[in-house]
């Protein structure tokens, strides 16, 4: 109750508050000197331009990853070159309509996986899949809506691969995921229970493959990144039939997040809604976490009001505070106990159980300048930004400390944070 009392004070200086026009010009100004962005946004477009793996320590292209430096890269990268690495995701599509999280050349698969995924459409490659999540399909929906939208090809759309377009082949993943991944109870996408937006589950010493130690959940993550997907069949197929189809769907989905994983009383997403046995330990309260990456992406998918974000936001600096991390970037809280996770996972505070991910934070800057909260944007990337700097790179998450973990140039940090940046500067202009 404390803590819902010092978030909607927060958010009533916000809606009551706001920048009078002169406050507004000087944050403009403030904004169109720093230095800071620049030397970031640089570096991050340095960093895209080195190709389409996931980063440093990552030889593979992953879906998921490259959905959110896509934009970027269409700026500073050969067009021919990311049309064609797109089109390998759809000639490694399997016969059922599923889509890999990534590939990569054969001779460069050296880690064991017993599920490796082929297609005769792309002999040179192997693909891969953390089936615990669901968000390959609408990932890959995402990447060919931003690169259309940046390059304005649409004929991505009619190539044809394998005697099928890629417009059919996306309906194809879009049916896979009705089928395969959806409950008509809760008319819902599920999964695996993961953390938050993470790949990796309880229970497994491995932990990304859907198996009998796997306990299948509704989260607002991979429902949210299904509303974006559909967002952009809508915009993408010409045929009003098709629109009307996927918009229907859209709503159908969004109803369904707010009626089923929206908590009005503590106005936070819950973590998981469990279609069968709930693996949480007895006496730990799950629903009390507070999912910031899935928060963050179901506010991309406008599933939350203005007044919703700046309370979500106000609790995730609460977050912050009380966790002693970094940045906003923080996975959740708070935390899974120790042990919860296998590996090193067990542990508080790393990897995807409370690690400090820019890949998720930068996003909800995004979503801060893209619903008027410019003012709180700027303040809350100051130190995603300063660790780059201090660090020399984009390294894939902070631990305790802020200390870096994982690549050490992950294109995903790097592509969220250009993106808030241009995002950044953009209302700047406007507002001087």
């Amino acid at each position: 109750m404390i803590r819902l009392l010092f978030a909607i004070g927060i958010v009533a200086a916000f809606i009551f508050g706001g920048c009078t026009p002169s406050a507004k010009q000087q944050l403009a100004e403030t904004i169109s000197q720093d230095i800071s962005l620049s030397v970031v946004d640089s570096m991050a477009r340095a960093t895209i331009r080195e190709g389409f793996n996931a980063g440093s320590g990552y030889s593979q292209i992953w879906a998921r990853d490259m959905n959110t430096f896509i934009e970027v890269a269409c700026e500073e990268n050969d067009t021919e070159e990311i049309r064609s690495a797109i089109l390998l995701f759809f000639a490694l599509q399997q016969s059922n309509g599923e889509m890999i999280d990534g590939y990569v050349l054969k001779e460069d698969f050296t880690w064991y996986d017993d599920t490796p995924y082929y297609s005769e459409a792309a002999p040179k490659h192997v693909a891969f899949k953390n089936t615990v999540e669901t968000d390959q399909e609408t990932s890959l929906i995402q990447i060919v809506g931003k690169y259309i939208r940046k390059t304005g090809d649409r004929s991505i759309l009619e190539e044809e691969i394998a005697g099928r377009t890629v417009s059919e082949r996306i309906e194809e993943m879009v049916n896979y995921l009705m089928r395969e991944r959806f409950d008509e109870k809760y008319g819902l996408l599920y999964g695996a229970m993961t953390a938050d937006w993470g790949d990796v589950q309880p229970n497994d010493d491995f932990g990304c493959d859907m198996n009998e130690l796997s306990h299948a959940a509704i989260d607002v993550y991979d429902n949210a990144m299904f509303i974006i997907a559909l967002d952009y069949l809508v915009e993408l197929y010409p045929e009003e039939a098709d629109r009307q189809k996927w918009q229907q769907q859209r709503e159908r989905i969004a109803g369904n997040v707010r009626k089923h994983l929206w908590d009005a009383d503590r106005q936070k997403f819950i973590p998981h809604v469990y279609l069968g046995e709930s693996p949480i330990p007895a006496g730990f309260d799950e629903n009390a976490i507070h999912y910031h990456g899935g928060t963050a992406v179901a506010i991309e998918a406008g599933l939350l009001s203005h007044e919703e974000i700046a309370v979500v936001n106000a609790q995730m600096l609460e977050n912050v505070r009380l966790s002693g991390m970094p940045s906003i970037g923080l996975t959740l809280y708070p935390v899974y106990p120790q042990n919860f996770f296998h590996g090193w996972m067990a542990e508080p505070y790393v990897y995807q159980n409370g690690g400090d991910w820019t890949w998720f934070g930068g996003r909800m800057i995004q979503q801060l300048v893209a619903n008027g909260y410019v003012e709180e944007a700027y303040a809350e990337i100051r130190p995603m930004l300063d660790r780059v700097i201090r660090n020399k790179g984009f390294y894939e998450w902070y631990g305790k400390g802020n200390i870096p973990s994982g690549s050490g140039n992950f294109k995903g940090s790097a592509g969220v944070l250009a993106k808030a940046i241009a995002m950044l500067k953009h209302w700047a202009e406007e507002n001087k």
